[in-house]
Formats: structure tokens, sequence, C-alpha cells
């Protein structure tokens, strides 16, 4: 049973200065809640309930977000606003935090690792705050990775198609279906931001992961890749070299929030949605 989930958060969220100089980009509200605690909501739909974040310089306000505020509390208690954090105290009621910092960064990869003392030798989930998914009521997307990780009990990464032009920007996988009742792939490659030409096929890899504990091992040993660090995907790899990477094409839209354009879209899609 998969019981941690990992969040990478120790960037510097440069696409969105001056906005982030001073507030973490995980923070950054699409409408009333920061992105970081619509991942955490995911983590526990799936039965997650140890929250384990990668954090960095500056990013204090994530820590205070997880924890109460007892000043607040005491002010609007009794008010019409005290619902407001009714959701909040949930989290914190059913949650366990804790943090460590990424004193360098040094790529995903690196991230991960980082977060082994945190982990310890058990599979786990990672999220990666920016990639918003939207279910429509339905199981959230690392809800559906729970379920096909029991049936593989290997490594599954997220996959969605994106336009040809696009590959630059992902991880981009080339595998063999082996149910397509659920839109599953066996991996056989994988391959860092590749130009379009080069790409095997259209189908990236999004900000869901669930990794058997071995990736710390391997990510030890791995190389600086593209762009100078340490990539996840030639972790991933490696495993999927000996067939241990299975890759699901999810149920769901997602919104990269890590893009001005994509932040803004949630926002309205989100906005409508309650308007509904």
């Amino acid at each position: 049973m998969i019981k941690k989930c990992l969040f990478p958060a120790a960037g510097y969220g440069t696409r969105f200065l001056p906005a982030t100089k001073a507030t973490p980009k995980e923070m950054l509200p699409v409408l009333t809640k920061p992105l970081i605690q619509y991942g955490v909501e995911e983590a526990v739909d799936a039965g997650l309930t140890t929250m384990a974040i990668i954090t960095g310089r500056g990013k204090r306000a994530i820590e205070d977000h997880f924890d109460i505020s007892y000043e607040l509390e005491h002010q609007i208690k009794g008010t019409s606003k005290e619902p407001l954090l009714t959701e909040i105290r949930s989290l914190i009621t059913q949650c366990t935090f804790s943090y460590t910092r990424q004193v360098e960064m040094k790529g995903l990869g690196h991230a991960i690792l980082t977060g082994e003392t945190l982990i310890g030798n058990e599979p786990f989930a990672v999220i990666l705050a920016d990639d918003l998914c939207n279910n429509n009521g339905n199981d959230t997307v690392l809800s559906q990775m729970v379920k096909v990780f029991e049936k593989y009990q290997c490594s599954i990464v997220a996959i969605e198609e994106v336009p040809q032009k696009d590959t630059h920007k992902y991880g981009i996988i080339a595998g063999n279906l082996v149910d397509n009742t659920t839109d599953t792939y066996r991996v056989t490659d994988m391959i860092e931001k590749p130009d379009p030409k080069d790409a095997p096929t259209n189908m990236a890899i999004i900000g869901r992961y669930i990794l058997t504990p071995d990736i710390f091992e391997i990510l030890e040993k791995t190389k600086p890749g593209k762009g100078g660090e340490i990539q996840i995907t030639d972790a991933l790899l490696e495993q999927a070299k000996q067939g241990n990477v299975i890759a699901y094409k999810f149920k769901g839209k997602r919104f990269d929030c890590g893009s001005v354009e994509g932040f803004v879209e949630a926002t309205n899609y989100f906005y409508n949605k309650m308007k509904d």
C-alpha cells in the first residue's frame, strides 16, 4: 500500500517573476487555493496521508500554510469566514507533513533523490504541483495510478498526447500497449525533451509518478543529462530496460500551471466550474 507522496517544491518559478520573487510558485492561488493544496488533496483522495515536501530557500510559506494559524483562527472564530478554513483544517488533521531542503537546483531527479530520507524503502507517489488535474467528480489521476500500480507492482508514469511540435517541453515515452481498455503501455524508451523530429511518439510524461524505492539507488548513479541536470527520465529508463515501467494514459484534464497561459486557463476553468 502506498502511503507517502513526494512534492518537489524547491524551484524558483522564474516564469512567474516578479510574483515568485518572494512567494513560492506552489503557493500561487487558483481561485482561493494554492496549487500545492490541490496536489495534497489529490494525494489524500488516493489514500496517501504522509506528505514529503522538498523545499528551498524562501519557501517557508508552504510550511506555514499546512500548519495551524492560531491568531487567524481566533480572529475569525464564530464568524461567516470560519468555514473558509474547513478544507485546510481537514488536511492538517488527516496528514503528516515533513520537509527537507534541496540546497542546489540540479533537476527533478536530484529533487526526488533529496527526498530519500523522508520516503525510506517503500514505493511512493510524486506530484508536481505545476500540473493541476481535474476529473469532474471521477477518480483523480493519482487514484487511477494507484490502481494501475496494484496490478503491475512497478513504477508508473502518467502520460498524455501532446502536439508533436511541443515534445521538446516534456519527457517522451515509447512503449508497447499492454491493455487497451485502460490505455497502459510497457515503456521501452524514454527521452527527455526531444526535438520534434527526434521524438519517438507524442506521448508525454506529466507531473504524476509512482516510483519503486530502487529508483533512489539508480538516481545516485545517474549522471547529469539534458540541461546539465539529473533527469528522472534517465533513471526511469534504467528501470524500463528491465520492463519495470508502465505508462498510463490518464482520464481527466491537465493544466500546465507552470506557464502563465496554463495558469490563466486553469483559473477560468475552475471559476466557471464554481459558478455552475
